[in-house]
This record gives structure tokens, C-alpha cells and sequence, in this order.
């Protein structure tokens, strides 16, 4: 056992001495040693109950024959954190959640971890860290919220909440509205309850093998998922038995399956972000573009919130991610035989999986669409890549050109959409938002929102440097590569100028000659940095383009 290392021999008495003073017993100390990795805190909704997970999942362990060990791990709320500077701090929460639990894990020679994690960075930062870490591990996540009620009996959630603010600076909706939704929108514990970044990730723990089945869908609050939390307890024992660990299961033909399903389920872009960071741990390279051919002959499935009326319990009522898995096999869309952290293969895992409801779920030959949730776009104005949420664009966005309207920061353009200086046909274009020149690469909620709620969603399409919340729908184009703050041709656009935006044809052109570019790259200073000191200036000068993940180069 790697636990040896600080409890067996004379030469390790004083290690044991400490380990005694925790109040450990000799015979809890025989057992395997299973960190247990809680990202509870007190201002996450997502996070707030993982305390009783944290206690299921310590159950677990003590039933199948370890010893648990809790130690911390951090999380941010986005939907706190967004529309201010607190949201430079979410991404780059990422790779302080891989660093630290790297340390604590190696530190204390732990022999398994079981991770829980919730809500959008934590959920990769864990899943980068166990890669790296490389010691059996698994994961058991807090589950979705529940979907909000209004009083007229529909359903609602955080997006329509953002969405909501627009509507009122629109003037179709008054204070007494927006308290409606403030109220309603997210009513219990959980992740936010549309297929929103830490639900998606949530369901890639799944689809990637790191997860019990139902970890991506069964509601926060439910029953069920205490139990899934002492069953992924007693799980990790096994897979400390067998020595299984992430590299094992984390292969290249993993993340082909991961980013398959993630096509299907209509995920938010973010994951784009995301599983390139964890592949790159894994040791694992995953090029951008071949989003784009896993997309050609995927069929997306589902329209979860953002990009319908149905909700996170919804999926979970259906069948879960492995009733996705189940249709996608029936056009041997994924690689059955791979192992996973159940200890058995995706096929054993699948074997007897129906879909429970088609509405949900659409079956693999009538799908919303042929092609994949999202797409990766390519032109002179994003020359390494762009990304967007396909299946959450109106049909008649998909092909759209218009004059750009830029703007250096967010809250500049947030001002122009709420004081109604935007015009249909637009192309608002946000810059200097990149993981380099935020720093962060902030999600830009809140002027898809505003566009949306302000009747705008069909006719004004946005481009940005910077990121998007899960929560986003409309012709949002974001992770543009190379970013402005790099002298990415977005750093060039004038106001004025026409771009030009081909979705399904994967195209976005900045229709400017090479000549008036080459000449405005020649005039062209970037701009001071915005933040100058502390984390987020280190981060800024290790952090790749988004297009690689924005993993931290040395």
C-alpha cells in the first residue's frame, strides 16, 4: 500500500505518531487509506450539502473494509461570481483545484481517492489532479438542482433568471417579475439545473468512466443520491484492490467516447475547454478541430435547458447518460470495451440500458439534429478556432452577417446592450477577455442574457476572446484563437467592419483584405495589462491560448 509510507517500520514511527494524534486507531490504520476529496463550502449551492455526501461516501469506505480521510478542495459559484471580477477568478480556480489536491494527495501517500466535486471548475480541476495523481480513483459529484416553478406553472432556471434582467431593461418585464424568478428560479441544492457547464462535466464523469452510473443526472436533493455516494465508496475499495487506476481508464479512446456523448447531450462549450486540460494530464493529446468530425456523424439527442423546456431530472427520469450511451451504441458511436471505474467495461455497464422516454431522449434515427451539440469554427477572424453551441442557436442564426460593434471588456458592452445601442443584424464583438488579457477568460452570461431577453436572440450574434456559461443560448462564438491580448486578428476589428458567420459550414470571416489587416497589425499596441499583481497576473503569464485548453505552460 502506498499508505506504507507513512505508517509501516520504525523509520516511519514519528509519521505514525501524527497519524495516532488524529485519533486514528492501529486497526483503522491496517486498512487502505482513502482520501476523500469534499469541495463542501458554505456559499455554492452546489456545494452546500456535500457534507452529507461526504459523510455517505465515508460510509462507503468503512463498509468495504478503508479508512476515509477528508481533506478540502475550493470551488466558485459562477452564477455569484458573474458580471464582475469576480468571474476572473473561476477558471483560474481550475488549476489551483488540480494543484492543491496534487499536494495533498502525494503528500499523505494516500492509496485511493474518491472525489466530490459539483459545480463548473471543480469538476475538471479533480478530474486533471487524479490524472496527474494517478492513484485509484472515482468520483461522486452533488447532483443537479431541481428545476424552479413559477406561479402560472411553468418551469424555470438560472438562465431564464439572466435572461429575465434583460427583459426588464426591454421593458416586457417589471420589478415584480424579476422577484418572480429571483425567487423561483433555483429552489433547492445542486448544480444549476439545465445541461449548464457542471452539469455537462458532470455527465462526462460517466461518459469517461470515472463515475457510477446516474453521478451526471440524480437530483441533489434525492435519496438516491446518498446512496450513489455510499455505493462510489465501497467502489474505490475495489478499484484499490485491482489497482485500476485514471490513466487506465483515461485513454484516448476515452475522451473519443467523452466527447461523443458530449455531442449528444447538446453540452455547454466549456467542456471544449475542459477535456483538452484533462486529456493533456492523461497524457492524452486532443486536437480542437476533430470536434468537428466527432460532431458530423453524431446526432444530438437532447435539448436540456439552455436549448429547451426540459431539465436535469428530466434526463435522470429517462434513463441518464446511460440510456444516451445506449443509443449511440446502436450506431457504434462509442468504444464498448474500454474499462471504467465501476471495474467493468462501457459494454457490461450498458448491457440491459434503455431509453426510458424519446421525448427526452430522442432515439439515435430521429435526433433534433444529424450533427453534434457543438461546433468548432475556423476563419481569418479565429485562425486556431472558435466555438459555439449549435443546437441552443435560432435556425436563423446559423448563417448570419452583420457590421461589428466592439468592445474592450465586457462591462462596456454590457452597458451599450442595456442602454439599447445594439441593432438587429449586429455582430457584438467583447475583446481582451481571453485567459491572457482578462485575465481569466470571463463567461459572458450576462450579454447573451441581456441580447436574449432583450428580443434580440434571433437577429444580433456576439464573438468574444472570453467564455460562456453553460447557460448561454443564441449565436455566442467564443474561445476566438488566438485572443486579442495575443495579437489575434480579433485585436484588428473595427467597428463597422463586416463578419461574417457560416455555422454550418464551420466558418467565421472577418471581411477585411490581408493588405488593410496587415496594415492595422503594423498600427497595432496591445493594451497595459488589467490586473498586475497576485494570482491572476502569474496565471496570465503561463496561461496558454483556449484553443489548447488554457492549461498552464511553463
Amino acid at each position: 500500500m502506498l499508505s506504507d509510507n507513512i505508517k509501516r517500520g520504525v523509520e516511519r514511527a514519528p509519521n505514525l505518531s501524527l497519524l495516532y494524534a488524529l485519533g486514528y486507531t492501529k486497526e483503522e490504520l491496517e486498512k487502505p487509506i482513502i482520501g476523500v476529496v469534499s469541495s463542501y463550502n458554505e456559499i455554492v449551492p452546489g456545494h452546500m450539502h456535500l457534507d452529507k455526501i461526504t459523510q455517505a461516501v465515508k460510509d462507503g469506505i468503512r463498509a468495504a473494509g478503508g479508512t476515509p480521510v477528508m481533506f478540502p478542495a475550493i470551488a466558485v459559484c459562477d452564477g455569484i461570481a458573474m458580471g464582475h471580477i469576480g468571474m476572473k477568478y473561476s477558471l483560474v480556480t481550475r488549476d489551483l483545484i488540480a494543484d492543491s489536491t496534487e499536494a495533498m494527495a502525494i503528500a499523505h501517500q494516500f492509496d485511493g481517492l474518491v472525489m466530490i466535486p459539483n459545480c463548473d471548475k471543480n469538476v475538471p480541476g479533480l478530474l486533471m489532479a487524479a490524472a496527474r495523481v494517478n492513484i485509484p480513483t472515482i468520483f461522486c459529484s452533488g447532483g443537479p438542482m431541481l428545476a424552479g416553478h413559477l406561479r402560472d406553472g411553468r418551469r424555470t432556471c438560472l438562465s431564464h433568471m439572466f435572461e429575465a434582467v434583460g427583459a426588464y431593461h426591454a421593458g416586457t418585464l417589471d420589478e415584480a417579475g424579476v422577484e418572480e424568478y429571483t425567487e423561483n428560479a433555483c429552489p433547492s441544492c445542486g448544480s444549476c439545473s439545465g445541461m449548464y457547464t457542471a452539469n455537462s462535466m458532470n455527465c462526462l464523469t460517466e461518459a469517461i468512466g470515472m463515475a457510477l452510473r446516474g453521478n451526471g443526472s440524480i437530483p441533489a436533493p434525492w435519496s438516491a443520491r446518498l446512496r450513489l455516494a455510499k455505493h462510489t465508496g465501497m467502489k474505490i475499495m475495489e478499484l484499490v484492490e485491482r489497482n485500476i487506476q485514471p490513466r487506465d481508464i483515461l485513454t484516448a479512446a476515452a475522451f473519443h467516447n467523452a466527447e461523443t456523448v458530449d455531442m449528444a447531450l447538446g453540452c455547454s462549450t466549456n467542456t471544449m475547454l475542459h477535456l483538452p486540460a484533462i486529456a493533456h494530464e492523461a497524457g492524452v493529446d486532443i486536437d480542437l478541430a476533430a470536434a468537428n468530425a466527432i460532431s458530423a456523424k453524431t446526432p444530438n439527442l437532447c435539448h436540456l435547458a439552455p436549448a429547451g423546456d426540459t431539465f436535469m431530472e428530466d434526463l435522470d427520469r429517462a434513463g441518464g447518460v446511460y440510456a444516451v450511451m445506449a443509443e449511440l451504441t446502436k450506431k457504434g458511436l462509442l468504444d464498448t470495451s474500454l474499462i471504467t471505474a465501476t471495474g467493468k467495461t462501457v459494454a457490461e455497464n450498458l448491457a440491459g440500458v434503455q431509453n426510458l422516454d424519446p421525448e427526452i431522449i430522442r432515439p439515435i434515427d430521429n435526433p433534433y439534429s444529424q450533427n453534434g451539440g457543438i461546433a468548432v469554427l475556423r476563419g481569418n477572424l479565429a485562425p486556431d478556432g472558435c466555438v459555439v453551441k449549435q443546437s441552443a442557436v435560432a435556425p436563423e442564426m446559423m448563417v448570419h452577417e452583420g457590421p461589428a460593434r466592439v468592445f474592450d471588456s465586457e462591462d462596456d458592452a454590457i452597458a451599450a446592450i442595456y442602454a439599447r445601442k445594439i441593432n438587429p443584424g449586429d455582430v457584438v464583438v467583447i475583446r481582451y477577455e481571453g485567459p491572457k488579457g482578462g485575465p481569466g477568460m470571463r463567461e459572458m452570461l450576462n450579454p447573451t442574457s441581456a441580447i436574449v431577453g432583450m428580443g434580440l436572440g434571433s437577429s444580433v450574434a456576439l464573438i468574444t476572446d472570453g467564455r460562456f456559461s453553460g447557460a448561454t443560448r443564441g449565436a455566442a462564438i467564443g474561445h476566438v484563437s488566438p485572443e486579442a491580448a495575443s495579437g489575434g486578428n480579433i485585436a484588428l476589428v473595427r467597428e463597422g467592419d463586416i463578419i461574417a458567420i457560416d455555422i454550418p459550414n464551420c466558418s467565421v470571416v472577418l471581411k477585411v483584405s490581408d493588405e488593410e489587416l496587415a496594415a492595422r497589425r503594423a498600427a497595432w499596441v496591445c493594451p497595459p495589462p488589467k490586473v498586475t499583481t497576485g494570482y491572476l497576473a502569474r496565471y496570465a503569464k503561463l496561461v496558454s491560448s483556449a484553443d489548447k485548453g488554457a492549461i498552464l505552460e511553463a
